[in-house]
């Protein structure tokens, strides 16, 4: 897996985690381009804005001191939670390519279970028919997908619950996050 280069900052927390004794300020981040959920520990003296973006990579960071590691799913405060939502929804309009070859070339995992069904709201049968309409065609936009599948829920919504799905719980499968 690549390392990040940039985080988005989720929340800043300047005097820690309230229910820790540390009192050393902390930031809960996104990594922008794998989606790794990220403990950033700022320099000194400086403030950090949600939705901000830092830089995390290997060269020399002018606002992270250092990358405390992955941030456990439980520590997720809630403003964090709000923020990566309103993130998720920019990352899937700016990827919107890389969501639809996900349409276009998901697969079955097993003899029972396809990657499509594993999206909230998308059934068997909703499935069956993405699949025969991406055989004639493959799809070039969710607008695209709407019209030719019957009753289908909004697909980036779908997609956006479940990249939520999977960074906030433990999943069997993961489709979009490492």
């Amino acid at each position: 897996m690549a390392k990040e280069e940039n985080a988005i900052i989720l929340e800043y927390l300047p005097n820690g985690y309230p229910l820790e004794r540390k009192m050393m300020p902390v930031a809960q981040a996104i990594g922008s381009t794998n989606l790794t959920l990220l403990e950033l520990i700022p320099r000194r003296d400086v403030e950090l804005a949600a939705g901000e973006e830092v830089y995390i990579g290997e060269g020399k960071r002018d606002k992270i001191y250092y990358i405390n590691g992955r941030l456990q799913r439980e520590k997720l405060t809630e403003p964090a939670k709000r923020q990566l939502e309103e993130f998720i929804k920019g990352f899937i309009k700016e990827n919107t390519q890389r969501f639809i070859d996900f349409f276009n070339k998901s697969t079955a995992i097993n003899k029972r279970i396809h990657q499509i069904e594993l999206l909230p709201g998308i059934g068997k049968k909703h499935m069956q028919e993405i699949l025969k309409q991406r055989n004639e065609k493959e799809f070039e936009s969710f607008e695209e997908m709407k019209n030719r599948v019957q009753n289908l829920p909004g697909p980036e919504k779908a997609v956006e619950k479940r990249i939520l799905q999977e960074l906030t719980n433990i999943e069997r499968y993961n489709l979009f996050i490492n």
